[in-house]
Parts: C-alpha cells; sequence; structure tokens
C-alpha cells in the first residue's frame, strides 16, 4: 500500500505539472488534431477503403493508435530531463518506494491521453467519423486504447533511462515508433504491400490494435497475406496478449533499470 501511494503521488506531480505547464497539454492536443484534420482532407479522396461513410471511417482508429503508441515519447523525454536535472536523484533521497517514480510517470502521462483522445474523438466527429456500434463498445474502444498507451509508455521508460539527454531520447522514440505505425494498417489497407510486407504489417501490434479498435468502433477489417490467421480472426485478444507480453518484459525492465540508474 506504501508504494501504491508513493506512485498516486508521484501522478499528482505529473498533473500538477499539465496546470502549472498549459502549453504541454495544449501543443500534446493540438499535434493528434493537426492529423486528424491532415490525413482526413489530404488523403481522404485518393484512398478507396469500401467502407460506408468513406476514409474517414478507416482513419480515426489509426490515428487513435497511433497518438497512444507515442504516449511512450512524453515518457521516455520527461524521464530523461529528469535524470539531467539530477531530480531522480532528489527523489532517491526521499523515503519512498523506487518503483513508485516509474509507475507514477506512466500513469500521469496516461492520464493526458485520457484529454487528447477526447479532443480527438470531437475533431474526427466534426469531420464525419461515426462509429456504430453503441455506446458500450464505443466506451471499451477507448479503454482499450488507454491500456495500449499505457503499456507502450513502458517502452519509454527504458528510452528515457538509456540515454543521457532529452533530444535523443526524442530522436529515439520516433525510430521505435514510426516503423509500427507506418508499416501498419492505420493508414491504408495492407493488401496493396508487397507480401512479404504484409506479413510484418499483419502481425505488428499496431496492425491489431487498429484492427480491435475498427471492430470495437463498427468497422470491418481487411487483411491480405494473413486472412484466416489468429491476429486477423481476433485481433482484441491478440492486441490483449501482446499488451500482457509488453508489460510483462517492459515494467520489471523498466524498474531494474531506474533502481541502477538512481544508483
Amino acid at each position: 500500500m506504501s508504494a501504491v501511494m508513493d506512485a498516486i503521488v508521484i501522478t499528482k506531480r505529473q498533473l500538477l505539472q499539465l496546470t502549472r505547464v498549459p502549453e504541454v497539454l495544449l501543443f500534446s492536443t493540438i499535434q493528434p488534431i493537426m492529423f486528424v484534420l491532415l490525413f482526413r482532407y489530404v488523403f481522404g479522396g485518393s484512398i478507396d477503403t469500401g467502407q460506408p461513410g468513406g476514409y474517414v471511417q478507416l482513419l480515426m482508429p489509426g490515428i487513435f493508435v497511433q497518438t497512444v503508441a507515442f504516449t511512450l515519447a512524453g515518457t521516455a523525454v520527461g524521464l530523461a530531463a529528469d535524470m539531467q536535472k539530477g531530480l531522480i536523484d532528489r527523489f532517491r533521497s526521499l523515503p519512498i518506494s523506487r518503483s513508485a517514480v516509474v509507475f507514477g510517470r506512466t500513469l500521469g502521462d496516461g492520464a493526458l491521453n485520457i484529454v487528447v483522445l477526447t479532443a480527438m474523438g470531437i475533431t474526427g466527429f466534426i469531420v464525419g467519423w461515426r462509429p456504430s456500434s453503441g455506446f458500450f463498445n464505443i466506451v471499451l474502444g477507448f479503454i482499450f486504447l488507454l491500456v495500449f498507451g499505457f503499456a507502450m509508455s513502458w517502452v519509454g521508460v527504458i528510452i528515457g533511462l538509456s540515454v543521457r539527454e532529452e533530444r535523443v531520447a526524442q530522436n529515439a522514440t520516433f525510430i521505435a515508433v514510426f516503423p509500427l505505425t507506418f508499416l501498419s494498417n492505420a493508414f491504408a489497407p495492407t493488401t496493396g504491400m508487397p507480401k512479404p510486407l504484409q506479413y510484418v504489417a499483419e502481425w505488428n501490434p499496431v496492425s491489431t490494435m487498429v484492427a480491435g479498435c475498427r471492430e470495437l468502433f463498427g468497422l470491418t477489417n481487411e487483411f491480405g497475406a494473413t486472412a484466416g490467421s489468429f491476429p486477423s480472426e481476433n485481433p482484441l485478444l491478440m492486441s490483449l496478449i501482446y499488451m500482457v507480453i509488453i508489460m510483462a518484459i517492459f515494467i520489471p525492465l523498466s524498474v531494474r533499470k531506474y533502481n541502477k540508474a538512481s544508483k
């Protein structure tokens, strides 16, 4: 219970930073909204998805997943900045749980996603996104996204504690996330890719997350080379498996890395 309370205090610190530096919240929200508008109106007329409602129906789940995947960038940069400023050493001098610092950071970054996803959902609705699966499934889809963002933030912890500067952390996170998001079904069907790439793209955790969200939002999925495989038939379950694997690997590694870094 002591470790849990310590993590809640660190999470509260993260949220207080948003009130004291509102630019963080502002720009964290503006960038995903820009992605929605740009992809909607730049590519909206050039990609035939076969979905009722047009490209925006295919786009929104992909944009949602891309945004929460980039949670790891904020986590990595924030931790790298704290390390550089010596804040981690100050935390180490306090009688608090060692794991509370990294848990508080990931929970705080996950809470920011609630605001970001809400703003994106409203923007998507304005530009024509109409999920048709019912209120319960829509809410479940957003909870699904928040859990994925929380899982990805642990990858950011490792990156943030492994580099010496926040600029390096930012570049490292782009290298980690960009191949996952763009080599996926987030923005276009994978059936147009070369067949070897289809296998990579359709087994990609981002692709299964996008397919799972589309299923929850009432859309149909299209798979190419892996049609009939376990991920294509069970994207929600496969996404949950991926999230459990990510957290099972990176949470212990992150806590161990933090303990070593703080020494």
